[in-house]
């Protein structure tokens, strides 16, 4: 019996580039070349696409994929998503994470309230965020929360065992 591979989206496909097929790319890895480290990219829904050629544009990424060769060809993979197999990934450290694997974790302060699961991640300018969705019954009357990504301040711990992350956080903020 087969397992369904998981994917993750690292990135975004562009406005096409000149009239042979080239597109510019939008990266979410760390560093934007980053994104050519992984190969091949699923486009869209889920057509393999090796890259042929990438460089760097003025402050922009740009590719040439397989199998798209026109302008035409380019403008209909425009704002799709770019995804690899999760396999694809380095394996971390024990006190290291992916933002995925976060996502659906209990937040519970270091005084034992429970704040409600992990929504939804993003980074800003200072630090990433961690968006939070109280639980429905939540004394405070939040629905939801934003805590700032700040180790040893905010965030105390994080259980990958218990699906748990502790905070410092007041919870009546």
């Amino acid at each position: 019996m087969s397992q369904a591979s998981e994917t993750m989206i690292i990135g975004t496909i562009g406005a096409p580039y000149g009239v042979k097929g080239w597109v510019k790319i939008n990266s979410y890895t760390d560093e934007k070349t980053g994104i050519f480290s992984y190969v091949p990219w699923i486009i869209g829904s889920g057509q393999q696409h090796q890259v042929v050629q990438w460089r760097t544009h003025n402050k922009a990424l740009v590719a040439q994929l397989s199998g798209i060769d026109s302008r035409d060809d380019a403008e209909r993979i425009k704002n799709l998503a770019i995804s690899i197999e999760s396999t694809q990934l380095p394996e971390l450290g024990d006190d290291e994470f992916y933002w995925r694997d976060l996502m659906g974790m209990q937040v519970v302060t270091n005084a034992g309230y429970s704040l409600g699961l992990v929504k939804e991640i993003f980074a800003t300018g200072a630090n990433d965020v961690m968006l939070i969705k109280a639980n429905t019954n939540d004394a405070f009357g939040q629905k939801e929360r934003m805590l700032p990504i700040l180790f040893d301040q905010v965030i105390l711990q994080i259980d990958k065992a218990s699906a748990t992350i502790t905070v410092e956080w007041d919870p009546a903020f």
